[in-house]
């Protein structure tokens, strides 16, 4: 269930409140491939089955930041804003990517408000998304996002 807020509201989840988690999402051979050819990153550990098998994790692995891209679609499973205009990628304050992603494996966010700071016509919040692979014991990546959200 995500947490449901207006604009202004925002700003009352500074202070590390939990957003949630999102609907697990599978990682699938089709979905590097397009990751690679929209970047142009076709390293081998990515799209190579056959050459991969014989690397360092046995089989084809997500992209670091393919694996981060989609913290977009997890922050919109957990929080849902009412009277939002416009929403804006801001940046990021530290991205970390402590596992790989193997082919095949589910992947959702965690998601947890760090700062929510009034801005001109609306807040900027700092939201740490930690990505978990579903039988990987490490988070696959850990990321502080920063978003802008107006009303």
């Amino acid at each position: 269930m995500p947490t449901e807020v207006s604009v202004e509201e925002l700003k009352n989840l500074s202070g590390e409140k939990e957003l949630g988690t999102s609907d697990w999402h599978r990682v699938e051979q089709k979905h590097i491939d397009l990751f690679a050819d929209a970047t142009g990153d076709h390293q081998w550990i990515h799209v190579d089955q056959e050459m991969a098998k014989q690397g360092p994790f046995g089989q084809t692995i997500a992209h670091g930041y393919m694996t981060l891209s989609l913290c977009a679609p997890f922050l919109a499973d957990v929080l849902q804003i009412e009277g939002l205009s416009l929403a804006l990628n801001y940046g990021l304050d530290r991205v970390r990517f402590p596992a790989p992603v193997p082919v095949g494996t589910r992947v959702r966010g965690r998601a947890r408000v760090l700062t929510a700071t009034g801005i001109p016509g609306g807040v900027q919040v700092v939201v740490r998304m930690t990505v978990d692979a579903d039988g990987v014991e490490k988070p696959v990546c850990v990321a502080d996002l920063v978003v802008r959200y107006y009303a």
